[in-house]
């Protein structure tokens, strides 16, 4: 309990600068909101944070545990193609359950199937867990391996381009950002450890940290590739984000409707780890008990928190974007930088990826700096992505030249700085972006440019913003080996200039 309260606690904080800057837009007349709308954000509100409590919790109960305890076991059979099996089918399961692509999927059901979407992304995260796998068994540099499939990315998104659906190149990204999420964060790096602990490489915080970088490269790939062979509609509707004034049925409905979407996914991982306990893991009773609880609470939680922002975020948040668009276009990029300011300072993983980064690196990245820099990068972001709104244009001359840095600095930096970089995007990515920051520039672009450019201007939103830590922490990591650096060589100066004499006086 005293756990839950302190989850409940974070989430509390993670919700309150979003939530607090929405009642203060609607005591001015900039945001007029309807009686039935503020009781559906409140509501909404607080199903947001005990859903958030209630599901850290559980990922910390049950979903770390397990992730640790197959990746041990199955490395312990010495059988890489067992090994690479497993992994592929835990990485389908865990990307389906994950609800920030649940939220991206249904937002784009009007221009691609939800459940087509969430497999084929399932299937990139699963194949790319696999190769995650075999890059800690065979020791391959990560840096080499992203710059392979990111030269790929890009050959396959201008061939997109080229086919006549470029519209779709947002989406594939977004894929990329919301698939690495609350559930898969936690599973596959606690797996990583759990097979780079058992094959013996000391390099554990590296591959614990790899694994989500490559994983988010797959669901970009398996959406290209969706995109070039298919035909999809390309006629994008904007989702009925209208609030019921039953404002008790709409949430009942929402909340029967997702507790069975969540049971089937749940069930589907708890299914599998089972079949691994079966087969060869072993664990105490205690330790089945804490899953057991655990795989509880994250099923709660994840209805309360899908409940919340289908019923109660998505519909102000578009709603806001709308009212913002018919303003000023200046104060609309200012409000962008804000609220992905906000976001950053709100979001618990953050803070808890801050710490890990100060202790990886020895204390020459700090808490603070990094703070620092995840709030100019992801304001600036949205800033960026309102830009792109107001002017109507690819989301390609935004990412093409930002992967392209990102790549060059991890020449430059340590491995474990790219490591980091790449799985933070993740991390900046939560809930609030898909849940809250989506349907405002869905809302923004509506207005603006009209509902058939949605799908190619609004949509990229998360893309920016998964790729804005690249850049960041990569840049962190380089000022302070140039500092270390430069360092050194005063010191070495200072040795070198040094009078003979006053040396064998001191000595």
């Amino acid at each position: 309990m005293k756990e839950l309260k302190n989850k409940i606690r974070e989430a509390l904080i993670s919700a309150l600068p979003v939530t607090a800057l929405v009642y203060l837009l609607a005591l001015t007349p900039v945001l007029n909101l309807s009686r039935a709308e503020l009781v559906t954000f409140t509501v909404g509100a607080v199903l947001l944070v005990l859903g958030i409590g209630l599901f850290s919790l559980g990922a910390d109960l049950a979903m770390t545990p397990m992730g640790s305890l197959v990746g041990a076991g199955l490395s312990r059979q010495k059988k890489l193609g067992l090994l690479g099996g497993v992994c592929f089918l835990l990485g389908v399961l865990i990307t389906v359950a994950e609800p920030d692509l649940q939220v991206l999927a249904n937002q784009v059901s009007t221009v691609m199937n939800g459940t087509v979407l969430i497999v084929c992304t399932g299937l990139g995260v699963g194949a790319f867990l696999v190769v995650a796998v075999l890059k800690i068994v065979f020791r391959v540099s990560l840096s080499q391996i992203l710059m392979l499939f990111y030269m790929l990315l890009f050959a396959l998104a201008l061939v997109l381009q080229e086919t006549g659906s470029g519209a779709l190149l947002p989406m594939a990204f977004d894929s990329g950002g919301v698939t690495t999420g609350p559930i898969t964060v936690p599973f596959i790096m606690a797996l990583g450890v759990g097979i780079s602990g058992v094959l013996g490489d000391r390099r554990i915080k590296e591959n614990a940290f790899g694994l989500v970088a490559l994983c988010s490269v797959g669901p970009v790939l398996a959406v290209l590739l969706l995109g070039i062979f298919s035909s999809s509609n390309l006629s994008y509707t904007v989702p009925d984000y209208t609030v019921s004034e039953q404002v008790a049925g709409a949430f009942l409905t929402a909340a029967g409707h997702t507790a069975k979407e969540v049971a089937l996914a749940l069930g589907m991982i708890v299914g599998v780890f089972l079949l691994c306990k079966w087969l060869f893991l072993s664990m105490s009773r205690r330790m089945a008990r804490q899953i057991t609880v655990g795989v509880l609470f994250t099923y709660v939680g994840l209805v309360m928190f899908l409940t919340g922002i289908n019923v109660g975020f998505m519909p102000i948040g578009h709603r806001i974007g709308q009212v913002l668009a018919g303003g000023s276009r200046v104060f609309l990029v200012l409000f962008g930088f804000a609220i992905g300011v906000l976001v950053v300072l709100a979001e618990p993983a953050v803070h808890v990826l801050n710490n890990q980064v100060e202790e990886v690196t020895g204390g020459l990245v700090s808490r603070k700096a990094m703070m620092a820099g995840l709030c100019v990068g992801v304001g600036s972001a949205l800033a960026l992505s309102m830009l792109r709104i107001i002017f109507d244009f690819s989301l390609v001359y935004y990412i093409v030249p930002g992967y392209f840095l990102s790549l060059l600095l991890s020449l430059f930096v340590p491995p474990v700085y790219t490591a980091i970089a790449f799985d933070s995007g993740g991390v900046a990515s939560g809930p609030m972006t898909s849940g809250f920051l989506l349907p405002l520039a869905v809302g923004a672009c509506a207005a603006l440019q009209g509902e058939e450019a949605v799908l190619a201007d609004a949509f990229g939103v998360v893309a920016l913003v998964a790729m804005a830590p690249l850049i960041t922490i990569q840049l962190l990591g380089f000022r302070g080996i140039l500092a270390e650096k430069l360092s050194e060589r005063r010191a070495m100066r200072k040795i070198l200039d040094a009078d003979d004499m006053q040396i064998i006086n001191f000595l």
